[in-house]
């Protein structure tokens, strides 16, 4: 049997077609235009293939309390088109096949803690870091949403004194996205991300900004594994700036082994830049 994976970013959708077994056999990256003209060739595309059930990991944020009647909507996204737009309820009607769906960064843990170098831990955090910043957690195998799903991009910084950015996010002032995302990195280098150069004093502020938030995290949800993606974390140098700011904020508080080993408790996706995808393939699979 065969089943599809949708991951769908804000700048791209990544579709697969996937096996039993995790093996993913067919792949398809298209741009995210407007819902009509990029939900037409994902739908144009999984229609050539016999797929029996269907994982979708979508960027937010979204409605995902299936007794809501907005159940598989995406809500207050920051892009515009997509507010209000039921993507999920677009799929089934098209496809008639089962659906599971979660956050995009969600699936990207499950792909990890399923597909991955992670499967014996307990839980994983799974944090990616570009265009927007998004976090995902897996309790047990299972994507963690209570409430809502969690906002981790949106988790209260402590700005350094000498920063005077004007922060990227319309909704906060000192948020993680806001401050530390790519649009941020280029907002206060006037040079796309992947130009600035490894010595920017930049780096160092956001490496900052990204350990406040992890430390957050280690003393709410205490993750066995933190991982952390996306095109910012694609400066390998940013590991050990971010795995020393988590220690510094920590400030001692806190004793286990694996702050003693720094450098494999905060890690890059062992699954590269297919961890979402394959977390997509998972859910399809009712991992």
């Amino acid at each position: 049997m065969l089943y599809g994976a949708i991951e769908a970013g804000g700048t791209k959708f990544n579709l697969g077609i996937g096996d039993a077994q995790g093996n993913l056999l067919k792949h398809l990256t298209i741009p995210t235009r407007n819902p009509d003209e990029t939900m037409k060739e994902v739908v144009a595309f999984f229609e050539t293939f016999p797929i029996t059930s269907l994982g979708l990991g979508c960027f937010g944020p979204l409605e995902l309390n299936e007794t809501s009647p907005r159940y598989g909507f995406i809500t207050t996204t920051p892009k515009k088109e997509w507010v209000a737009y039921d993507i999920l309820g677009t799929l089934k009607q098209h496809l008639g096949i089962p659906i599971a769906m979660n956050t995009d960064v969600g699936a990207a843990a499950l792909g990890e803690i399923t597909f991955g170098t992670f499967q014996s831990q307990q839980t994983l955090l799974y944090l990616t870091i570009g265009t927007g910043i998004g976090g995902g957690y897996v309790i047990n195998g299972q994507i963690h949403n209570g409430l809502l799903h969690p906002e981790i991009g949106h988790i209260h910084i402590n700005r350094q004194p000498e920063d005077f950015h004007t922060a990227n996010c319309r909704y906060h002032k000192n948020c993680l996205e806001g401050l530390a995302a790519g649009p941020a990195i280029e907002s206060r280098t006037g040079l796309p991300g992947d130009q600035v150069p490894d010595d920017h004093p930049v780096f160092p502020l956001i490496s900052d900004y990204i350990g406040q938030a992890l430390a957050a995290c280690i003393l709410v949800l205490s993750p066995t594994k933190i991982v952390l993606g996306g095109g910012v974390m694609n400066r390998s140098f940013l590991y050990p700036l971010i795995r020393q700011s988590t220690l510094a904020q920590l400030n001692g508080y806190l004793e286990a082994e694996a702050f003693q080993h720094m450098e494999t408790y905060i890690v890059p996706p062992s699954l590269g830049n297919q961890s979402g995808i394959m977390g997509c393939l998972a859910l399809a699979l009712g991992k």
